[in-house]
């Protein structure tokens, strides 16, 4: 089994929250999951795999934390390391910005040298944009708990599958 480190940045206690689900399901000690907001770059080192987590405030802006740690970690040499990215959003409210959080994590870890599991269909979802749809996929599990919660469990299963297929595990 792979080393992973499941990191969030949570405002309201939402992002947080399915950080846990997501680490009970894959068997992650609670030792291993980190806010952002207490978090250093240097707690990467030890994981093979680091799932990333974000929610998306306002028109697509990041979750405050991740402001000051993005710049950080996206200065590392993530290279042999499987990223896989989380994110919560508002469909209805925000249908043109639907989880873009996740979609700039992606974007400013590009060049890293990481390697991104955990893509997903985008046909079960009502949106209408997203920086977070790369390729025609979700570039990893987006979540709306505030319109579709009752779709969380069902997504959240079906991510962990896709990122087995990718290699964590």
């Amino acid at each position: 089994m792979k080393t992973i480190g499941i990191f969030y940045g949570s405002s309201n206690g939402t992002t947080e929250s399915v950080a846990k689900q997501i680490a009970e399901k894959l068997g992650v000690k609670s030792a291993d999951i980190h806010d952002v907001g207490q978090a250093s770059p240097a707690d990467f080192a030890s994981y093979e795999v680091l799932l990333l987590g974000s929610s998306t405030w306002g028109a697509g802006d990041l979750q405050d934390d991740w402001y000051d740690f993005l710049p950080k970690i996206k200065k590392l040499d993530l290279s042999g390391k499987l990223v896989g990215l989380f994110g919560c959003g508002d469909s209805s409210s925000f249908s043109d910005t639907f989880c873009d959080a996740i979609g700039t994590i992606y974007n400013d870890l590009k060049a890293t040298g990481c390697k991104f599991v955990g893509s997903m269909d985008t046909s079960s979802y009502t949106y209408d944009d997203s920086t977070a749809v790369v390729d025609g996929k979700f570039v990893g599990l987006a979540l709306d708990e505030m319109n579709e919660d009752d779709q969380t469990p069902v997504r959240i299963d079906a991510w962990i599958e896709s990122l087995k297929k990718d290699g964590v595990e």
